[in-house]
């Protein structure tokens, strides 16, 4: 099975939070797709006898162009592959761009999941987070999405400035009133060149401390558990058959291509596998769209079992116990580490399997750091 993510680098303006790449300008929509149906047609070759089983348009802000241009790269890729019969074909949108109208058009073209960027369903917040939506739009937008998707996911994000419990749950309660299918959950993050962050170290903005961000972590998992949903990535809770494929299938480490400038792609070719990430730099991605890769790097065994150990810790799924010992040859360090985890409550060991607990979660990256290779 093969995955594609494209990415769409527009968007009207940049939150405050936000370090994506992406172009508030103007006048590149147009050579952008030429120069990603000339990327398309470079790596032909990797596409051609795959089956594809999910496409993910993320940015940035894919509901933000004509969608007749993805409707163009969807019947070029389904020139080199094969589609397989449930292909799962999301797009991740902003409120203010999605109407009855728009959200047809998308349907029309093969989209059957949507990912919104609500982040929250009152107005104050959304303010403080830079969004052009507000409350009253955020509602109107996904009660008319569910009528029209049967897979709607909605992100939120917790621990803005002066945010409470209470304020937290409302919004929880308000997402959980649409009868929505999946929900991603997200801690503010500081991310360093962002707006926030100069707002923070001017001491214009205070966000909430560890312990508090952990608190609204664990009334998200909590209140989302006992309303039906399954927390099966550190993130992401979805209803019974809903789990995000193309998320899954990066986690799992099956291959997938990455389209647009700053797209990563893992990728295996008989016993070699590579990652890659395309230019950065949207000019000189449409000017040489055939130069594909800013870094490619061929991995060895060692890099894959690491992989899979830091990745299956995020997952609900877990990681084979026995695995783990063969690859540190049974070093007695990992058993005390991971020991030492299950006392904190933070791992579970369950047959031969290390799962992280609800509570670990929150620790997963620090676990995962001391159970990788040397």
């Amino acid at each position: 099975m093969l995955h594609c993510y494209v990415h769409i680098p527009f968007c009207r303006n940049r939150c405050s939070y936000c370090d994506f790449f992406l172009i508030t300008r103007e006048g590149f929509q147009e050579p952008f797709f030429r120069a990603l149906r000339e990327e398309t047609r470079s790596r032909a070759i990797l596409l051609e006898g795959r089956t594809i089983r999910s496409v993910h348009f993320g940015g940035g802000t894919p509901s933000l162009v004509d969608p007749r241009h993805l409707e163009a790269w969807l019947n070029q890729v389904a020139g080199y592959a094969t589609f397989h019969p449930e292909l799962e074909i999301t797009l991740e949108a902003n409120p203010e761009d999605l109407t009855p109208q728009s959200l047809a058009l998308w349907s029309s073209i093969g989209v059957n999941r949507l990912s919104i960027g609500i982040q929250s369903y009152n107005s104050r917040k959304l303010h403080a987070l830079g969004r052009d939506h507000d409350a009253l739009c955020a509602r109107r937008v996904t009660g008319e999405a569910m009528e029209r998707f049967r897979n709607v996911s909605v992100d939120l994000i917790c621990g803005v400035e002066g945010e409470s419990s209470a304020l937290w749950g409302a919004d929880l309660d308000d997402a959980l009133s649409f009868g929505l299918q999946h929900l991603s959950v997200y801690m503010l993050t500081v991310e360093p060149s962002t707006r926030l962050a100069r707002d923070v170290s001017k001491g214009l903005v205070q966000v909430p401390g560890e312990g508090e961000l952990a608190s609204m972590y664990s009334i998200a998992s909590e209140r989302l558990s006992s309303s039906g949903f399954e927390h099966y990535e550190v993130s992401n809770f979805a209803r019974a058959g809903c789990f995000s494929r193309y998320n899954m299938g990066c986690w799992q480490r099956e291959s997938y291509l990455g389209f647009g400038p700053s797209a990563h792609s893992l990728y295996t070719l008989g016993a070699a596998e590579w990652r890659s990430a395309n230019v950065t730099s949207l000019t000189r991605y449409i000017a040489e769209p055939r130069e594909l890769s800013s870094q490619r790097e061929f991995l060895s065994e060692k890099d894959r079992r690491n992989e899979q150990i830091f990745l299956s810790l995020r997952l609900k799924t877990g990681l084979d116990a026995g695995l783990l010992q063969r690859w540190h040859s049974f070093d007695p360090r990992i058993d005390a580490a991971v020991d030492a985890f299950r006392q904190r409550g933070w791992l579970d060991v369950n047959g031969r399997t290390l799962k992280v607990t609800r509570k670990g979660f929150l620790f997963a990256d620090l676990i995962a750091e001391e159970l990788l290779l040397g």
